[in-house]
């Protein structure tokens, strides 16, 4: 049996999102006995006012370094690494 493999299908985005560049995280030191208690995320755009989330938000989406905030058509709020953003989305005037 041969180890080759055909090449994968490829897909080119069409989604229309709306997305914040975020310039810096800050996290929030916990109370007594919480494990985490959410960040703030800052645009790098300063019209725009820090966007809060919560732990679960920050854990899952881990938004380390310089990103972007998504939010989806659907209401689903995401994290994407600035390279992979901008390679894959173009500013919609």
């Amino acid at each position: 049996m041969s180890e080759s493999q055909a090449e994968m299908p490829r897909y080119q985005s069409h989604k229309i999102v709306h997305a914040l560049k975020i310039k810096e995280v800050v996290v929030h030191d916990p109370p007594s006995g919480v494990d985490f208690a959410g960040a703030h995320l800052m645009p790098e755009d300063t019209r725009y006012a820090p966007l809060p989330v919560d732990a679960a938000w920050y854990l899952k989406h881990d938004p380390s370094g310089p990103g972007y905030y998504v939010v989806y058509p659907d209401g689903y709020k995401s994290w994407s690494p600035v390279e992979a953003f901008e390679e894959g989305y173009t500013k919609v005037l």
